[in-house]
């Protein structure tokens, strides 16, 4: 079984692989004080409840593959692999790990590992030219090329941080629950910043999404685009240029990347 971790500025997945297939999932909430030991008692937590998994921590794992967008918590998670999966073969993605991805950016270091993760499963996925969108603490793009590079992308304020934004510096606003109104034109006030937010993030996505697939690709039509995310449902049925919805994109990516690193090295 395959450990893959994804670790977010919000909230951290994770997904346990039988082979290509995603048997178990668990999404927590990420915490940059938590301590490597901390860390590892709630791995034990989780996934001591699978029917698979031994109750040992390392029981059943036969490998971990790790992408994390805040520093201090990829620094913990490396030691948990060294003290508690000290045998298991762990791929950590930074520099120097293989992806299968020529990245086109000015200087490569500043991309998300999450990013690039996504472009290496949306080009076994779905082929290129494609376009990423995570719904995530930020909103992102990311560009896949008709060769299979990773060439660049946008980021955007995410959904949450709108919402919160919303209720702190508006006076006469107050933080809502992010759901669908009834219609566009919202007949209180919660509706109508339920409007803004899913309506006024579809049309941000249509918007960027159209522009960069004019920029991609010599026919826009010939670009795939997927949605991944926690909160890509919220636009999914609102938005009218995304083509796949894949909530694992992220995890696909890092057993692909695991694979290449470790199962055929």
């Amino acid at each position: 079984m395959l450990l893959t971790i994804d670790v977010g500025n919000t909230q951290t997945v994770l997904g346990l692989f039988d082979g290509e297939d995603i048997v178990e999932h668990w999404r927590i909430s990420t915490d940059p004080r938590r301590t490597a030991d901390e860390l590892a008692v709630l791995l034990q937590g989780l996934m001591g409840m699978h029917p698979l998994l031994g109750d040992d921590l390392g029981d059943g794992i036969d490998g971990i593959a790790i992408c994390a967008t805040v520093p201090s918590v990829l620094h913990e998670l490396r030691e948990v692999t060294r003290r508690y999966y000290g045998d298991v073969p762990a791929v950590l993605v930074e520099p120097g790990v293989k992806t299968g991805v020529p990245i086109l950016f000015d200087n490569p270091k500043e991309v998300g590992a999450d990013r690039i993760i996504n472009a290496v499963a949306a080009n076994e996925l779905y082929g290129g030219p494609a376009i990423v969108v995570d719904f995530g603490t930020a909103t992102t793009f990311d560009a896949v090329s008709a060769r299979g590079e990773y060439v660049g992308g946008v980021i955007a304020p995410g959904i949450e941080i709108s919402v919160e934004a919303l209720g702190v510096k508006a006076a006469m606003l107050r933080k809502i629950e992010v759901a669908r109104p009834r219609s566009v034109i919202g007949k209180n006030t919660v509706e109508a910043m339920q409007a803004g937010i899913v309506y006024g993030f579809a049309g941000q996505v249509d918007g960027v999404v159209s522009r960069i697939a004019r920029e991609l690709a010599d026919d826009p039509d010939d670009v795939t685009v997927i949605a991944t995310g926690g909160l890509a449902p919220m636009v999914l049925g609102e938005s009218s240029v995304i083509d796949e919805h894949e909530p694992w994109l992220t995890l696909i990516g890092l057993r692909l990347v695991y694979e290449r690193n470790v199962s055929r090295a």
